[in-house]
Order: C-alpha cells, then structure tokens, then sequence
C-alpha cells in the first residue's frame, strides 16, 4: 500500500472519528434544542398578589420526559423544561417523570403504526448500554437506574416515592428537596410478558401509561390504528396492574380502552397529560362525557401545556383550560400534566408562576389554585399508592 493511500484511509479515518465525537457531544443537545422549545414568558408581569399564593402552594405535576435526556438533572440548563434548579424556582416539590422507550416515525395525532422507532438513533448517540438498543424493557429500566443515580448524587434534595410511607416522611418539601415519582409512558417495555409488570414496579415504577402513539399487546392507542379497547393480555395486565396498588395513566389509550378501564377496576385512574376537548377540539384529547366518566370514580385529569392540550400555551390559554376543566368535572379533580421534556413547545417549569397568576386574573379562587396545582396530586398519592 503506497504512502499516499495510507495517507488517505488515515485522514478518512480521522475525520469520521472527529465527526463521530461532534455527533455523539453536540448531536443530543442540539436534538433537544429543536424539540424542547420554551414559550417565553420573560414580558409577562406576575402581581405581588400571584407571587405571594405561588410561594404558598404546594405543586405536583404528573407528567415530565426529562429522564429520556442526557442533560444533568441537577445542573440549571438553559434549554429543555425541567432540572432540579427550575423546579424548585417554579416551587414544584412533587415531579412524576415518566420514561419514553419507543416513538414512530412521522408521529402524529391522527394514525400512526407500531412498525418503526425514532428512538433507537437517540439511544445509540446519547451512549446507552447496548442492552437498550433493541429492548423496550431496558429502556425503561436505564431510565429508573438514571432516577437512582440522580437521587444519590443529590445527597438527600431529591426523594424518589415509591410508597404511602415514603410520602409521609416528607413532612415538609418548602425547602430545598423534590419528591420524584417514576410513571411509564405507555406498557410496551412489558414486551408482552406479565411478569415485566413486577419487574419494573421493583424498579420503582408506580404509575403505568398503557399505550403511547401506537396501538401494542394491550389494545388500542387513541393515536394507532386499530380504535380497539383492551386485549386480553390488557385486561390481565390492568388486573395485576390494579393488584400492585399501581397508578394506571389514560393518556393516549383510545376511548375504547378508556372506557373499558374506568369500569373494570374500583381504583380511580389518571389521565396525566392532557386537555379538556370541549375547550380545545384536537384529537389529542378525550371527549368531555369520558372526562367526567374519570373524574366521577375519583380521578384526576391533568392538563398539559402545549398546543394540542389547550390550543393556546400561554399563561392566559392554560388558565382558560383550567377554568372549563373546574367547571366540567369539578376543582377536585383537575391537576398539572405538563408533558414537559416530551417534544412540545412549553413553558417551562421555573416560570409556571404565570399560570397562578393568569388563574388569578380570571378570578379562579385562591381554594381552587391551590388545589389544580398540587393538592389535589398530594391527596390523591397519599390514598392511591401502595401503603408500603
């Protein structure tokens, strides 16, 4: 081989290496950046009077992507919505994360089929185990071991609830620590096995989104193409679900399946990222004789903050929603589900003080604010986990 062709294959060689360490340290972040974007709200004057009750309440919301991000979690970023530095300047001390193991390609609201995966690429560059390249369960199951690793380096401010009991340690979380609670959005990385189920509540997972954008084993998706209700390895599945003590999320599952739930099992369930469709007509969301069906067994419909949710997702267009929601299934029973971190357009969650003030402003009551944003979550967890 003469000296000018080594030459070349070096200089190949080199080059690709370059470009490979540019994808591999730029590629997620830049990725992020496109999907994750901020409404912002830097014009937006909070009144002493909003300030003031935001600073007394106690917030949860049900429904954030985070953990499928490389981003240190503990770390102020200036892109994405949610790290442990903006929660607690928007005084959010009860954050559900939920862990996203499989998206198609060309996802849509309309139909989508469960044949391809825009995640694999991201899994591979963001330098997960190999085990994750082709298994949904280990997906899930690096997200929860990224929960761990987060609550340990954060030496005591971060506090993962998996239980009753863990929820009544937390006498007080006005300071400086966030109660993390771990959700899957969709059961796909049950991967058709029941005993997944166990597997991944012993990782810590306490709530279950059955389906996502695509219909899987369990039944139809509100997005896929079948329209169907539950399999009848769904229905096993809420059944064990239902056994563990398990919070079962709606959000995604098609009216079909929605309804089949709600009148399975006594428990209430959560719909943890949504809208109310009588006040933004998307596909998106479930009609509002399904909302009130959920909210009249207990449960709680959590309203997100994007475009398809509310239409319009800006502080006054959420507290609107807010507004139809308390008048439609009752204050008791509407909640946050921001959906922040999974690809929306959002504000993010050091500056929800604006929606408390835009609740203000349309003179829903202090009572009811405090309730939409957390303690209607807070009372819901302390009756709905498993005792221990």
């Amino acid at each position: 081989m003469s000296t000018m062709v080594k030459k070349t294959i070096f200089s190949i060689v080199a080059i690709l290496i370059i470009l490979f360490l540019v994808a591999v340290n730029f590629g997620p972040a830049i990725m992020e950046k496109t999907l994750n974007k901020q409404i912002d709200v830097s014009s937006y004057k909070v009144s002493d009077e909003a300030k003031a009750l935001h600073a007394k309440l106690n917030i949860m919301d049900w429904h954030a992507d985070t953990l499928l991000w490389n981003r240190d979690f503990l770390v102020h970023s200036d892109y994405g919505h949610v790290d442990f530095p903006r929660l607690r300047e928007g005084n959010i001390s009860f954050q559900m994360l939920t862990t996203v193991t499989k998206s198609p390609k060309g996802q849509n609201y309309e139909e989508n089929t469960a044949d391809s995966d825009q995640l694999t690429d991201l899994v591979m560059l963001q330098g997960w185990p190999r085990k994750t390249w082709d298994s949904l369960l280990e997906r899930a199951l690096y997200q929860s071991e990224k929960l761990d690793r987060i609550v340990e380096a954060s030496k005591g401010t971060v506090v993962f609830i998996k239980s009753q009991a863990d929820l009544a340690k937390q006498k007080s979380n006005k300071l400086a620590s966030l109660s993390v609670l771990l959700g899957t959005e969709g059961s796909h990385p049950l991967e058709g096995d029941i005993k997944n189920i166990d597997t991944m509540y012993d990782a810590g997972f306490r709530m279950f989104g059955l389906t996502h954008f695509f219909d899987n084993k369990l039944g139809g998706s509100l997005h896929g193409i079948s329209g169907k209700g539950l399999t009848d390895f769904g229905k096993e599945a809420v059944l064990r679900m239902n056994e563990l003590e398990v919070i079962i999320d709606l959000a995604h599952a098609s009216e079909k399946m929605a309804w089949e739930v709600t009148k399975m099992i006594e428990r209430p369930q959560v719909v943890s990222h949504t809208g109310f469709k009588g006040a933004c007509d998307t596909p998106r969301n479930f009609p509002d004789d399904l909302m009130q069906a959920i909210a009249a067994k207990g449960g709680l419909i959590a309203l997100g903050f994007w475009d398809a949710a509310v239409c319009t997702p800006t502080p006054e267009g959420i507290a609107k929603s807010m507004q139809y929601g308390i008048e439609l299934v009752g204050a008791d029973h509407v909640a946050l589900g921001s959906d922040w971190d999974g690809s929306t357009t959002s504000i993010p969650s050091n500056n929800i003080a604006t929606i408390t003030d835009a609740m203000l402003k349309i003179g829903i009551s202090e009572e009811d604010i405090s309730k939409v944003m957390g303690a209607n979550s807070i009372a819901f967890l302390k009756k709905w986990l498993p005792a221990s």
